[in-house]
C-alpha cells in the first residue's frame, strides 16, 4: 500500500521498512493490532545499504522466510579467506551455507508478507515528530499510536527524538554489482584481509542473484574514506584473479554500518529500538539481518501481549534478550588496534587462525576444510582464476 495519507489511530507504529521493522510489523499485524510501517523511500527495496547475505540460523530459526522464493535467493557453501599476500584458505562446515539474495526483491516480498497479514505500508512518509500523550504518541501528520518501534537505520530519528541510545561506532562500506559477469569458485564467499585497503573489515566477492558483488567496507576513523580511489585499488589488487576493472557496475551500495554493539538506553516506556537502530549488528562480521528478523518479531510478540493487557511494557524486561556481542566487541578492539598484515599473512596457514576464521563465518560451528586447506600463492594460481568477462 503506498501513499502518505494519515492513519488517525493505530496500535504501534513502527519507523522504517527494514528487515527489523518489516517482521516486527508483521507479528503485530499477526496478533491482530493495528499496525502503520511509515517508511520515507518510495519502496522496501530502495537505496539499500546491505549485502544481502542471510546466514544459515535464520532459515532455520525464522519462519517467516519459510516461503522465501527460491529464485529470490543463492546458495554458497563456503568461503575462501585471503591474506593480504593473496594466499587463501578454504573454510566450510557441515550443513552450514550462506544464500546470497536479490535484496530488494527480498524487501519488496517481507514488505508484502507484511501488508498481507494486515499491517499498513506508509511509503514516503517520514517521521517528522513524536509527542508524548496519556496512552501514548501524537505522531502528526501521521497520526497517534499506542507504541511506537523505531528501526529506521543507524542514525535513527526515533532514538534521538526520545533521548536514546545512539551509534556511535560504524564502519563503512561500498558495493559495486556486476551484471553479466561470472566468477569461478562461485559457490564460495571470497573475503579479503588488507590493512591497508580495509582497516578493521574486509573485502569480499560473491556471486549473487543474476549479478556479482564486489565491496568493502573499512572503520571509521580519523582518516577519509576516499570512496572511489579506495575502491578502485581494491579492484587493482584482486584484478589477477577477479577482473572487473572494464566493465561498469549496474548499481552501487554505500552506506554506514554500526559496529559498537546494542546502543544504551535501547528503550524508554512504549517505545523501543529495533535493528540497526539499536546496535543489533555484530562487531565482528557486520552481520545484522538474522538478529533483525529474529528480534523484529520477538519484539512485535512481546508488544503485542503489552497492548493486549497480557504483559508489562517489553521496554523494561524484553531488551534484556538483546545480543551483548562481549565476545565480539572484544575481537572488534583487537582488530581495530592490533591488526597486522605481516601477522596475517605468516598465520593464515596455521591451524589455530584457521579454526577461529571458521568460529567467525560458521557461528562456533567453523572447521576448516581438510581437502581444501592448502594455501595458495599469487603467482601459482593466477591463470586458473583468471576471470575477466570483458574478455571471454
Amino acid at each position: 500500500m503506498h501513499g502518505t495519507s494519515s492513519h488517525p489511530q493505530t496500535d504501534c507504529a513502527v519507523v522504517g521498512a527494514s528487515f527489523a521493522g518489516l517482521a516486527c510489523a508483521h507479528m503485530l499485524a499477526a496478533a491482530g493490532m493495528r499496525v502503520t510501517v511509515l517508511e520515507k523511500k518510495a519502496s522496501s527495496g530502495e537505496k539499500l545499504h546491505t549485502t544481502g547475505i542471510i546466514v544459515k540460523d535464520a532459515i532455520d530459526q525464522v519462519a517467516l522466510l519459510d516461503g522465501l522464493p527460491s529464485e529470490l535467493v543463492r546458495r554458497i557453501t563456503g568461503v575462501r579467506l585471503y591474506a593480504p599476500s593473496m594466499q587463501h584458505v578454504d573454510l566450510s562446515a557441515p550443513g552450514c551455507y550462506f544464500l546470497a539474495t536479490d535484496t530488494p526483491r527480498v524487501m519488496h516480498w517481507l514488505a508484502a508478507r507484511a501488508e498481507q497479514a494486515g499491517a499498513r505500508v506508509a511509503y514516503q512518509t517520514s517521521f517528522s515528530q513524536a509527542a508524548r500523550s496519556r496512552n501514548g504518541f501524537d505522531l502528526g501528520a501521521a497520526g497517534t499510536a499506542r507504541y511506537l518501534v523505531g528501526a529506521d537505520g543507524p542514525n535513527s530519528r526515533v532514538a534521538k527524538a526520545f533521548g536514546l541510545g545512539q551509534n556511535s561506532q560504524f564502519l563503512f562500506g561500498v558495493e559495486h554489482e556486476y551484471s553479466g559477469a561470472e566468477i569461478q569458485e562461485s559457490d564460495k564467499l571470497h573475503c579479503f584481509v588488507d590493512r591497508r585497503l580495509a582497516p578493521g573489515y574486509i573485502g569480499w566477492i560473491v556471486a549473487g542473484v543474476g549479478v556479482v558483488q564486489v565491496g568493502l567496507a573499512r572503520r571509521v576513523g580519523s582518516h577519509q574514506f576516499m570512496e572511489n580511489a579506495v575502491m578502485a585499488a581494491f579492484l587493482e589488487k584482486i584484478a589477477p584473479i577477479f577482473d572487473f576493472r572494464r566493465l561498469r557496475p549496474v548499481s552501487v551500495r554505500a552506506g554506514m554500518i554500526p559496529c559498537g554493539g546494542v546502543v544504551h538506553p535501547v528503550a524508554g516506556p512504549r517505545v523501543l529500538l529495533v535493528g540497526d537502530a539499536a546496535g543489533m549488528v555484530s562487531p565482528v562480521t557486520a552481520g545484522g539481518i538474522h538478529t533483525a528478523l529474529k528480534h523484529g518479531l520477538a519484539a512485535g510478540h512481546a508488544i503485542a501481549d503489552f497492548l493486549n493487557g497480557r504483559a508489562e511494557d517489553p521496554s523494561g524486561w524484553f531488551v534484556r534478550s538483546y545480543p551483548r556481542f562481549r565476545t565480539k566487541r572484544l575481537l572488534r578492539f583487537l582488530f581495530d588496534h592490533f591488526q597486522s598484515d605481516a601477522l596475517f599473512n605468516l598465520l593464515l596457514g596455521t591451524k589455530p587462525v584457521r579454526m577461529a576464521a571458521g568460529i567467525v563465518y560458521f557461528h562456533h560451528k567453523g572447521a576448516f576444510d581438510p581437502v581444501a586447506n592448502n594455501t595458495h600463492d599469487r603467482a601459482s594460481e593466477r591463470q586458473k582464476k583468471i576471470t575477466d568477462p570483458a574478455e571471454r
